[in-house]
């Protein structure tokens, strides 16, 4: 079993100049969607807020195979993010996130312990990066540390972050906390802009994770595995025609830890593996994950659809 937590927003995305259509997401929402859609036994601590975006999100979840055991339902509206699209499929957000659910966390909404079914927590975004409600997850992982393997992905959102220097001492803190890393070039080159990512990448080796794997869009995707003797791959992603790239970071995310999942290498026990994970693992990952992200690239919006990928062979 694998647990995400973080928000569970509504995505407006544009049509054309005058229409929006409302798409349930939130990138923990999606690499949870994603995780289910490959048959991953998965849970989501998210918010849902008491309204009709929120009654949406949690049937939005729930219809794909997500457990919701511990989601809460909240009194506060639910967050909403507006999505343009451009030309090349990206995607540019604005947010509208005062006094909604997705931040209002508090330490008895949290289970402790997860579940000694649990092998693996995934965090990130703004769930860890929005006040009060990211100093309570925060505490809460850290709590969970010894049991399971954490995930994180720091998804910066600079419409919403605070002055660079604290939001690179935030997040570097974060990333002590993991075992396993997701990042983008986009957080990299936002956090860092005057080295290039994969130096970055680096830096972040010495703070703990056992694999850091930094997304570059079309470019080739590296993974660092740190430690006495270090390894670096870089694998490039297949070609993918391209819908939109809403979720696809999120939907890398799924497919790295269903794959993590597969060769055994999450959980607290199988921390020794995870960190002694050779070349031919970590291509496989990468591998499975660039055909999931490449499903949800294909689509519109963040779903990936039903995926049945061979299994993980290293």
């Amino acid at each position: 079993m694998l647990t995400v937590i973080g928000e569970a927003l509504i995505d407006l995305i544009s049509v054309d100049s005058d229409t929006y259509r409302a798409v349930p997401g939130g990138a923990p929402t999606n690499t949870a969607v994603a995780l289910a859609r490959l048959g991953v036994p998965v849970t989501l601590l998210a918010r849902f807020g008491d309204d009709r975006f929120g009654r949406d999100l949690r049937e939005y979840a729930g219809s794909r195979g997500v457990g919701l055991r511990h989601a809460v339902t909240a009194s506060e509206p639910s967050t909403l993010a507006i999505a343009t699209i451009d030309g090349t499929g990206g995607a540019e957000y604005n947010f509208y996130v005062n006094g909604t659910a997705d931040w209002q966390w508090r330490p008895e909404e949290l289970p402790t312990p997860v579940g000694d079914d649990v092998t693996a927590v995934h965090a990130g975004s703004l769930a860890m990066a929005l006040h009060p409600g990211s100093s309570v997850i925060e505490r809460w992982l850290t709590k969970q540390r010894e049991h399971v393997t954490l995930s994180y992905d720091p998804n910066i959102r600079p419409a919403l972050a605070g002055p660079r220097d604290v939001e690179t001492a935030r997040v570097e803190r974060q990333v002590g906390l993991a075992d396993v890393v997701k990042v983008s070039d986009e957080d990299l080159t936002w956090l860092y802009p005057e080295r290039s990512p994969e130096e970055s990448l680096r830096d972040w080796g010495a703070l703990g994770p056992s694999l850091l794997v930094l997304t570059q869009g079309a470019g080739p995707t590296v993974a660092l595995r740190p430690g006495t003797h270090p390894l670096l791959v870089h694998r490039r992603p297949p070609h993918t025609e391209v819908a939109d790239t809403v979720g696809a970071g999120d939907a890398f995310a799924a497919g790295v830890l269903d794959a993590l999942s597969q060769i055994g290498a999450l959980g607290g026990t199988a921390r020794p593996r995870l960190a002694a994970l050779g070349e031919d693992a970590i291509v496989a990952c990468l591998d499975h994950a660039h055909q999931v992200a490449g499903r949800a690239c294909a689509l519109p919006g963040a779903d990936p659809g039903e995926l049945t990928l061979p299994p993980v062979r290293t």
